[in-house]
C-alpha cells in the first residue's frame, strides 16, 4: 500500500481494516555479517542484482544505516528496514515513472494526495507554503520516503552533505526516515522497538507486515548469496 495512494503516512489516520501483527525484521535472522558498503561499486551492484533495488536507492539506504550506526548506535536499524519502507512508500523512488538521478534527486517529484480531511486522510493545512509539495492550501506527502512537510520540519536531515535537507533527495530522505524510526522506536533490534518505530511511520498493522516481509526478503537475498 503506497502512502501516496492512502496518504496516511504520519498523518494520524488509522485504517479500520488493519489485520495481523507486525514483527521484528530490522536485520536478517541469519545475517551473512556482510557490512553494507555504498562506496563499493561491487557491493552495490551485486546487492542490487540480488534484491531488485535500484543501485542509487540502495546507496541511500546503506549510507543512511552507516550514518545512523554512528549517530544513534543504540538504534541498530538495518538498511533492509529502510529499503522495506522505501519499497512500500514509493517503489524505491520509481512510483509514477519517477527516476533517481545520479545526485539522488527523484524526478518528477513524487507527491501524494492533499491531506484535506477526505476519506482515509487527516486534515493538515499547509505548513510549508507549498515549498516541497506545491500545495499552498493542504500538506501532501512528498519524496521517495513520503514525508509530510510538517513532519519533515522536525526530522529532515542532510544525508548527502550538501548543506540542505530535501525530502525529494534520496540520501536526505533515507537518513531522515531512519532518524524518525530510531527516535520513535529506540532499540530496533527488539520486537517492541521495531514495531513501535514502523507503526509510528504509518499507523497500520498491514503496512508494518508488508515492510517486514520486504525487509526479510532483502535480508534473505543477501544472506543466501553468501552462504
Amino acid at each position: 500500500m503506497l502512502a501516496l495512494a492512502s496518504a496516511i503516512l504520519l498523518a494520524g489516520c488509522v485504517p479500520t481494516n488493519s489485520t495481523g501483527s507486525p514483527r521484528e525484521l530490522t536485520r536478517p535472522a541469519a545475517p551473512s555479517q556482510e557490512i553494507p558498503d555504498p562506496q563499493n561499486p561491487a557491493w552495490v551492484e551485486q546487492t542490487a542484482e540480488r534484491t531488485g533495488i535500484p543501485e542509487r536507492a540502495l546507496e541511500a539506504y546503506s549510507s543512511a544505516s552507516i550514518q545512523l550506526a554512528e549517530l544513534m548506535p543504540e538504534c541498530g536499524i538495518g538498511w533492509n528496514t529502510l529499503a522495506g519502507i522505501g519499497a512500500t512508500e514509493s517503489r524505491h523512488g520509481g512510483y509514477g515513472g519517477a527516476t533517481i538521478g545520479p545526485d539522488g534527486t527523484v524526478s518528477p517529484a513524487i507527491v501524494g494526495v492533499p491531506l484535506d480531511g477526505g476519506e482515509g486522510v487527516a486534515a493538515i493545512p499547509d505548513t510549508d507554503g507549498g515549498a516541497f509539495d506545491g500545495d499552498t492550501e493542504w500538506d501532501r506527502a512528498v519524496g521517495p520516503m513520503q514525508f509530510i512537510p510538517e513532519t519533515w520540519s522536525f526530522y529532515g536531515r542532510d544525508g548527502n552533505g550538501d548543506g540542505q535537507a530535501d525530502p525529494h533527495q534520496f540520501d536526505d530522505a533515507a537518513l531522515s526516515a531512519g532518524v524518525l524510526l530510531c527516535e520513535r522506536g529506540g532499540d530496533l533490534t527488539t520486537d517492541d522497538g521495531w514495531n513501535t518505530a514502523v507503526l509510528a511511520y504509518n499507523q497500520s498493522l498491514s503496512y508494518a507486515n508488508t515492510v517486514a516481509d520486504r525487509a526479510e526478503s532483502y535480508a534473505a537475498s543477501t544472506s543466501t548469496a553468501t552462504e
